[in-house]
């Protein structure tokens, strides 16, 4: 345990440090409470012996401005020639949590030293926790976040980033653009080749999507089943439709075999691509209906191609 001793008393000092090496813990001396302060800021112990009566600053304002400081809770044990109960209060009310008399009797310092050590250790397994818990509920939030087969964004965070967009680009006065993506005659693919087969098709288009879609404001999401969708700000609609276009090409080079596709005898996509500048009453679903009814007429013309609403 490393403990910060602070007495103006060089030969307490001294003492205690001898007596609290012996026991194996790491020893910090300072003999004011400004350098009390700052030894527990550069130091971090796990325990604090302080003096009470000191020059400069006494320890019960030494204690009060470390209880001030932002940082973990650090026992503080008193040290003070005065026994009164009214000297303990003060001490206890100060910030500190333990009050030794001087001289320091050994074995009773051996003892609470003892207890505090068992306290920094819970302390220590406290922290521990609590930062495994917090990385546990990021690690959880971001499941909620993602699909769970093809690692992109789910719809229902989708949605509500869409929200978040379109009152930012309401504000700023930019284009936003979204891509609905279906693939092509999905259910006949599954029917032939099995569910197995579909969801590894759905796991490579979603790596052409991650490929293609790198700017960290933009999002790639699985809308539902065989659908995704693209979500690009600051994006005027010549901008989004060449994003579409390039996704297009590329999932058609990955030259998945589909005997269902009657036009194509390979796994193709049909993309609806629309823009606007949103108004401050612009919703989110203005803009979905307007790429998904672009979809649709890219599917009525005969699939595997890029149609702008």
């Amino acid at each position: 345990m490393k403990i910060l001793i602070v007495d103006d008393t060089k030969t307490e000092q001294i003492i205690l440090t001898s007596l609290l090496k012996k026991l194996g813990h790491k020893v910090i001396c300072g003999e004011n409470g400004t350098q009390a302060i700052a030894l527990y800021q550069s130091h971090n112990p796990d325990l604090i012996l302080l003096d009470v009566i000191m020059p400069e600053m006494d320890g019960h304002e030494a204690a009060r401005r470390i209880r001030s400081l932002s940082g973990d809770w650090i026992p503080i044990i008193f040290l003070s020639g005065r026994v009164h109960a009214a000297d303990i209060a003060a001490g206890i009310e100060a910030g500190g949590d333990d009050y030794l008399t001087k001289p320091v009797d050994h074995t009773v310092l051996t003892a609470k030293v003892h207890a505090m050590q068992r306290i920094a250790a819970m302390r220590h397994q406290l922290i521990k926790v609590t930062s495994e818990l917090e990385e546990a509920n990021t690690a959880l939030q971001r499941l909620a976040h993602i699909d769970s087969l093809t690692g992109l964004t789910n719809r229902r965070h989708l949605d509500a980033h869409l929200t978040n967009m379109v009152a930012t680009c309401a504000k700023t006065k930019q284009p936003l653009s979204v891509i609905m993506i279906d693939v092509d005659y999905f259910k006949r693919y599954n029917d032939t080749y099995g569910h197995p087969a579909g969801d590894s098709c759905l796991k490579k288009i979603a790596k052409v999507l991650k490929r293609t879609v790198t700017r960290p404001c933009d999002m790639t999401a699985r809308y539902g089943g065989e659908e995704f969708s693209v979500i690009l700000p600051d994006t005027p609609l010549n901008g989004a439709k060449h994003v579409a276009e390039t996704i297009r090409s590329n999932i058609e080079k990955l030259s998945i075999p589909h005997t269902g596709s009657p036009d194509f005898n390979k796994v193709t996509a049909s993309f609806g691509v629309a823009s606007l500048v949103p108004e401050p009453d612009c919703e989110n679903h203005h803009l979905l209906h307007k790429a998904d009814k672009a979809l649709y007429e890219a599917k009525e013309n005969g699939r595997n191609q890029v149609s702008c609403g």
